[in-house]
């Protein structure tokens, strides 16, 4: 049985892409004829039709579309697959793929990638901002190999979780607001305020938070990164609950108030990566230099 030949795959997602077969042809640098060979023979194996050419533009049928959207990540694996051998085949250490909710901070990130770059630089480091509960099946599956997450999580047997941060949790407010100096659930809950995203934990912590004192308040906004909520009251549009280490260069800031929390919110955070005795040299460094920051 002939496998999927990847080059009429590259050629058909062109397609999609570009919208007609001339585009195709000139970005992948190939004949006109080839890219219609390309495609009668990928229709020849797959015994279905897949591109229907108008006069101007060609138009996926549905089991084209199929095939491009999970041609995409045969592609992107053959990709990783092709980087992988080339890097090891020059002797450098290797790829670690890593996981990173939306709560870690967007300060912290650099740090680390910077002390990890001193210490290994032959380490290269993929992040992907996924939430905890995807990074944990991830790893599971072995398409991430380290993941930064909020803790507690559910058991997985083949999954190692060590405690790495437990940071505190503050209020950032407009400065035109006449804040007090400890800002509580009852105070916060009649003010204009944004929240992380409902699939993430931090919503979660958050609205628990509020729920110790019985409220349930609906956020004027939710965002997925902190980046985006800081903004906010910079531009004067709503309070956040955001990680103190995030917020600390803002604490002597004109435009912004920065104040704790009562009762006090704490962030855990916790360090995932799969359980193996064969654990690579590469996923060792990287998470020495998690411990560092923890």
């Amino acid at each position: 049985m002939r496998n999927l030949n990847l080059d009429q795959l590259q050629t058909l997602v062109a397609i999609a892409d570009l919208g007609t077969f001339a585009a195709a042809a000139q970005a992948l640098h190939l004949a006109p004829p080839t890219v219609s060979l390309h495609i009668k023979e990928l229709e020849t194996r797959m015994e279905a039709a897949l591109v229907v050419r108008g006069r101007r533009h060609a138009e996926m049928t549905p089991a084209g579309e199929v095939l491009v959207q999970e041609g995409r990540k045969l592609l992107a694996a053959s990709d990783d697959l092709i980087e992988l051998v080339q890097r090891r085949a020059a002797g450098r250490e290797g790829l670690v793929r890593i996981g990173v909710s939306a709560g870690v901070s967007t300060r912290l990130l650099p740090w680390m990638l910077a002390a990890l770059s001193k210490k290994n630089p032959g380490i290269e480091v993929k992040l992907e901002a996924v939430g905890s509960a995807d990074s944990m099946r991830r790893l599971k599956a072995g398409t991430l190999d380290v993941g930064i997450v909020a803790s507690p999580q559910p058991h997985v047997p083949e999954i190692q979780l060590t405690p790495w941060r437990n940071d505190h949790m503050v209020a950032l407010l407009p400065a035109t607001w006449n804040a007090p100096e400890l800002v509580t659930p009852e105070w916060l809950a009649t003010r204009r305020w944004a929240s992380f995203a409902p699939a993430t934990q931090m919503h979660g912590l958050i609205a628990s938070w509020f729920g110790q004192a019985g409220l349930n308040p609906r956020p004027f906004l939710s965002l997925s990164y902190p980046g985006a909520l800081k903004s906010l009251a910079l531009a004067s549009q709503s309070a956040a609950i955001l990680p103190l280490e995030e917020v600390e260069e803002l604490q002597d800031s004109p435009e912004v108030h920065v104040r704790r929390l009562h009762p006090d919110l704490m962030r855990p955070m916790a360090v995932a990566h799969r359980r193996s005795s064969a654990r690579s040299l590469t996923i060792g460094h990287v998470l020495e230099v998690l411990a560092d920051f923890s």
